[in-house]
């Protein structure tokens, strides 16, 4: 366990800006580590990944930063996978529901706060940590639920009233898509929901969190109170470098 977790990151509510990974290479992992991020989001959920190559990725990085998986589903194998082979958080998709909150908490805590399987690999040291992680994992792992469709912006209230909801993090693509405005993240009503969503999060000392898609989202999103970005992806940075590049080049 990283001597100073995600949760515990969240709860000292200073801002934390991180990559989005979804390249399946230890190495991209390891180069967003040394340019100074402060906190890794891998991507099992659209990325071309699994719990083999988020395994490679979190031993790329080792403990230098917190790395935070996002599983494909709000499923407890998916769950327990990530967190058995060493991820200091959980982001669970698609999180509509208070009962959809209340199953992504529990498999994310062991007994009896949860129902958490115990396996022995990477995060209890392959066996020579366990009574320690058992002890604290409750208390260090960071759950996240991603708040992505309107329909869980009109049940953000009771959502956020579970136990155990350490961040919300906020997906505006899909929100729009929910809102029948497709890619349109800056139209009135989208920012509306996600404002509804910051507010409920303030009054429950939730921290917030947000996919930025750009620098100038994230300045923005910083100003409006986000404590946790996740800036745009390894495959848009490159692509949109590749572009710059080639067309310095061509002058």
């Amino acid at each position: 366990m990283p001597s100073l977790s995600f949760r515990r990151r969240l709860k000292e509510g200073r801002p934390m800006i991180g990559a989005l990974l979804q390249m399946p290479l230890p190495e991209v992992a390891e180069l967003f580590a040394d340019a100074g991020y402060d906190w890794l989001f891998v991507d099992l959920e659209h990325a071309p990944s699994d719990a083999r190559t988020a395994l490679e990725l979190l031993t790329a990085v080792d403990h230098r930063v917190p790395c935070v998986v996002r599983v494909p589903w709000n499923d407890e194998a998916h769950i327990k996978k990530a967190l058995d082979i060493g991820a200091t958080g959980v982001i669970v998709p698609l999180v509509n529901s208070v009962d959809e909150a209340r199953l992504a908490v529990a498999r994310c805590k062991y007994p009896p706060d949860g129902v958490r399987s115990v396996g022995v690999t990477r995060a209890q040291r392959f066996g020579l940590d366990v009574e320690r992680y058992m002890r604290d994992a409750n208390d260090e792992i960071a759950v996240i639920v991603q708040i992505e469709h309107v329909r869980a912006v009109e049940a953000i209230d009771a959502i956020l009233d579970v136990p155990g909801i350490d961040a919300v993090f906020v997906g505006p693509f899909d929100l729009s898509g929910s809102m029948g405005r497709p890619g349109r993240i800056d139209d009135p009503d989208v920012q509306a929901a996600i404002a509804r969503v910051i507010g409920a999060c303030e009054s429950r000392g939730i921290a917030r969190a947000i996919y930025a898609h750009t620098p100038e989202h994230a300045q923005r999103y910083l100003a409006q109170g986000y404590q946790v970005i996740g800036l745009c992806t390894d495959y848009i940075l490159l692509a949109r470098a590749a572009l710059a590049s080639l067309a310095a080049a061509r002058g």
